[in-house]
């Protein structure tokens, strides 16, 4: 039986498989508090981990010949923001603890995605959602990543990067006057609200990602598809073009590329690339990969 872990900052999402001889049982995932080893604490970790087993084991209740222990695991693959040496190992230990047969390991949510999206196949993984990330894979490991840089330096095509945009032509009134009016009617924040917002409170990308919906809203005006096309491109240019393999196929995972994906297509079409796989969630890919 092995226990596949996709982890963000929000939540984690964890699928078990028993894979015994003459059967295939598949736990319907079960989602959990995210786990953050740069930001969380051991106590908090263990806590979530925790969780996950008794909800994971509540449901193996329900399927016939599908018992689902601690003791009965035998691999984890853990995949997660945040779990990068140092910090990956103290999940690896609380991991081991609470599932002390088995083999652990634990690396980053990058890796985890681009295992989902390219299988054992060359190709290249983008991560659209909060933020932006990608990586040039070989069909068995990661062997170039443009860095992301986080919403203030780079994360280009990210919610946080398309929402800063829109907060910023708004704001120096670039966009139509409808679509301004209409952001205020909707949204209901002032020119200081926004700037309290960005640079007084905590987590300003998480708050500049949750305007994507207005966007979303308001695709049929040329000129916010137009923002969230550009947008796009500008990922594209600066950091997918350097891995200067116009041959492969590019691959998305992510909620930005679940809700923007005409526009998504339409600009890879725009720089001459080729559309790959988009997954909304990458948990079922990761799967598949770990499927004999």
């Amino acid at each position: 039986m092995i226990l596949v872990a996709d982890s963000g900052s929000t939540k984690t999402t964890w699928a078990c498989i028993d894979l015994k001889e003459g059967t295939k049982h598949e736990l319907h995932p079960v989602t959990s508090q995210g786990i953050n080893p740069i930001r969380d604490n051991e106590e908090v970790i263990t806590k979530a981990i925790d969780r996950a087993r008794e909800q994971l084991y509540q449901q193996a209740q329900t399927i016939q010949n599908a018992p689902f222990a601690p003791d009965a695991i035998t691999a984890i693959h853990f995949y997660g923001s945040g779990c990068i040496p140092p910090y990956s190992t103290t999940v690896k230990r609380i991991l081991q603890r609470a599932y002390p047969r088995a083999d652990v390991s634990v690396e980053s949510d990058m890796l985890g995605a681009t295992l989902a999206l390219c299988g054992h196949n060359e190709g290249i993984a983008c991560i659209l959602g909060t933020g932006s990330n990608s990586c040039l894979f070989d069909g068995e490991k990661i062997i170039s990543q443009t860095p992301a840089l986080g919403f203030i330096l780079g994360d280009e095509g990210s919610g946080a990067s398309l929402g800063k945009r829109l907060v910023s032509d708004i704001l120096k009134k670039q966009l139509p006057t409808n679509i301004q009016e209409a952001f205020i009617q909707e949204t209901d924040l002032t020119q200081a609200e926004i700037i309290n917002r960005v640079y007084r409170q905590p987590q300003p990308n998480r708050f500049l990602a949750s305007l994507t919906p207005f966007l979303e809203r308001h695709l049929d005006e040329n000129s916010v598809r137009e923002l969230v096309i550009d947008e796009f491109r500008r990922f594209l240019n600066r950091n997918i073009r350097n891995y200067d393999r116009p041959d492969l196929p590019i691959h998305f995972v992510g909620g930005i590329t679940a809700s923007f994906q005409s526009e998504l297509e339409e600009a890879l079409k725009r720089e001459g690339m080729k559309m790959g796989r988009i997954l909304s969630k990458p948990i079922s890919g990761m799967v598949a990969y770990f499927l004999p």
